[in-house]
C-alpha cells in the first residue's frame, strides 16, 4: 500500500535527508512539501526544500511557503547548528524555478479536503505552526489525516535548546499544544529515539562513496551538520533527526516505543516548550500519542543509503 504524505519542513541538513528518503521510496506517495520557519527564515526553508527536490530529480514536487512565525511568539532560528543558508556543507545552486504561489496553510486544507476521509498523512519536521492552522482554520480537515508522524520533543533526553524542551516544540509550544491535542493519530520521533540512533561513524564516506551528486550534496551537509552537534555533545557522530521520521513510515519494525498520554507545557518559564509524557499513566488521561525511544539505527542507515543510492542513479 502506497502512503500518501505531505512534509511539513524547515530544511536545515537533516529535513533535506528526510526528504530525499521519502522521494528516493516507492512506498510513499509525496503530495507536496510545505515550509515553515525554523532552522531558518520561511523564506530561506523554502528555497531550501526547492534545492532539494531539485537534487533528487524530482522537480515537479510542489513547494509552498507556510508560517512566518509562530502563533504567538517571536520567531526564533537554529542558524549556528545548520549555519546561514540552512543547508551548509554544500554548495547548492539557486533553485531553477520558485516555491509554487499561495499559502501552504491554505494549500494543506484545500489538498486535505479534496481527499477522501483518512487517506493522507501528515509529516511535520519542524515547528508545528503551519499544522496548527491548518487544525484552527478548518477543523473538517482532522478527519482527512491519517496520521501525524512527526519529530520533536523530548521527555527522558530532556531538551537540545533548553533544559525541558526540544527545538520543534520550543520554538512554537502553543501550536505543539493544538496539534497533540486535536485527537489525530499521532507518532512522536523525538530526541530520546533520535539521540539513540546516531550516524555509522563511516556514514560521511559511505556517501561519498556513492559517486552521485546526491551522495556527494550529503556528505558535505553531513560534515558541516555534525560539527556544531559533535562539538556539544562530545560525540563522534550526529543523528538525523527528520529522516527518523520518514524511517519509521518504511519500517515501523525497527522503532520502539509506547503508545501514553503526552501534553505540552506553553507557561512555565522554567519549562516551557517540554513535553510532558505520562510514560507510566499516572494522570488516567487517555494514551495520545506513540511515543517511540529505541531505533535500530545500523539497520536504519543501511536501509537508507541503499534508498539514496538508488536515488542517485535516477
Amino acid at each position: 500500500m502506497i502512503e500518501a504524505i505531505i512534509i511539513d519542513t524547515d530544511p536545515g541538513q537533516d529535513d533535506a535527508f528526510a526528504i530525499l528518503l521519502a522521494l528516493a521510496s516507492p512506498e510513499l506517495e509525496v503530495l507536496g512539501l510545505t515550509t515553515v520557519a525554523g532552522n531558518v527564515p520561511v523564506a530561506v526553508t523554502a528555497a531550501n526544500a526547492r534545492r532539494v527536490v531539485e537534487l533528487a530529480g524530482r522537480p515537479e514536487i510542489p513547494v509552498r511557503a507556510g508560517c512566518e512565525r509562530p502563533l504567538l511568539r517571536p520567531a526564533r532560528f537554529a542558524e549556528e547548528v545548520h549555519g546561514k543558508t540552512g543547508l551548509d556543507g554544500w554548495d547548492f545552486p539557486a533553485p531553477a524555478r520558485p516555491p509554487e504561489p499561495g499559502h501552504a496553510v491554505d494549500w494543506i486544507v484545500e489538498t486535505l479536503l479534496s481527499r477522501p476521509d483518512g487517506a493522507t498523512t501528515l509529516v511535520p519536521v519542524g515547528p508545528l505552526t503551519n499544522i496548527a492552522m491548518a487544525l484552527r482554520r478548518s477543523p473538517a480537515v482532522a478527519r482527512k489525516i491519517r496520521r501525524i508522524v512527526l519529530m520533536g520533543g523530548g521527555f527522558f533526553q530532556g531538551g537540545n535548546m533548553s533544559p525541558a524542551a526540544e527545538f520543534n516544540i520550543l520554538v512554537d509550544p502553543d501550536a505543539a499544544a493544538i496539534v497533540f491535542g486535536a485527537g489525530i493519530d499521532l507518532v512522536a520521533v523525538p530526541i530520546d529515539c533520535t539521540y539513540a540512533a546516531p550516524t555509522p561513524e563511516s556514514w560521511i564516506t559511505d556517501l561519498e562513496a556513492l559517486g552521485t551528486r546526491v551522495g556527494a550534496a550529503g556528505a558535505g551537509m553531513m560534515r558541516f551538520f555534525q560539527r556544531f552537534g559533535n562539538e556539544k555533545y562530545g560525540t563522534a557522530t550526529r543523528p538525523l533527526h527528520d529522516a527518523l521520521a520518514v524511517g519509521y513510515l518504511l519500517w515501523p519494525e525497527l522503532f520502539s516505543g509506547r503508545r501514553c498520554n503526552v501534553e505540552i507545557e506553553t507557561a512555565s518559564p522554567l519549562t516551557v516548550g517540554m513535553t510532558v509524557v505520562d510514560w507510566w499513566g499516572i494522570s488516567g488521561r487517555a494514551a495520545n500519542c506513540l511515543w517511540l525511544t529505541g531505533c535500530d539505527a545500523p539497520a536504519f542507515y543501511d536501509r537508507m543509503l541503499g534508498r539514496l543510492a538508488a536515488l542517485g542513479s535516477r
